[in-house]
C-alpha cells in the first residue's frame, strides 16, 4: 500500500537533509571496525529512529509535535558525538567528520526553526 504524506515546506527538507544524511553515513560506518559493531549499529538506528521522529512529528497535534521535536534534536546531538567518537578512533577521516557535521548542524537548525514555527 502506497500513500504521499502531506509534508509542510520545513518538515520535508528535514526529511530530504535526513535521507541524504543516512546515505552519506551508510558509506562511512562501513569503515568502522568489526570489534565496534555496537557503535555502527547504534549510530545507524539513531540515524534511522531520527527520521522516524520526523515523519510521526509530522502527524501528531502540536502539544505532542513540540516533544517529538525535542526528541529529535537529542537524537541529533547523539549523532554528532557518534562522529566525533568516530574521527577519534579514527573510523572516519577529518573531512568526512566535518562534513556529516556540518550537516547535521543544518538539519539542527531546521528543527529549531520548525520548533518555533509550530
Amino acid at each position: 500500500m502506497f500513500w504521499k504524506m502531506q509534508y509542510h515546506s520545513e518538515e520535508f527538507l528535514i526529511v530530504k537533509k535526513l535521507k541524504k544524511f543516512i546515505i552519506d553515513l551508510e558509506k562511512i560506518i562501513v569503515n568502522f571496525p568489526r570489534k565496534d559493531f555496537l557503535t555502527k549499529d547504534k549510530i545507524y538506528k539513531d540515524a534511522l529512529d531520527t527520521l522516524e521522529l520526523v515523519f510521526i512529528a509530522n502527524s501528531v497535534n502540536s502539544y505532542d509535535k513540540k516533544s517529538l521535536q525535542v526528541k529529535i534534536l537529542a537524537k541529533i546531538s547523539m549523532l554528532d558525538f557518534y562522529l566525533e567518537r568516530a574521527y577519534k578512533n579514527k573510523y572516519i577521516n577529518e573531512k568526512q567528520c566535518i562534513e556529516r557535521s556540518k550537516e547535521l548542524a543544518e538539519i539542527t537548525k531546521m528543527v529549531y526553526k520548525w520548533v518555533h514555527n509550530a
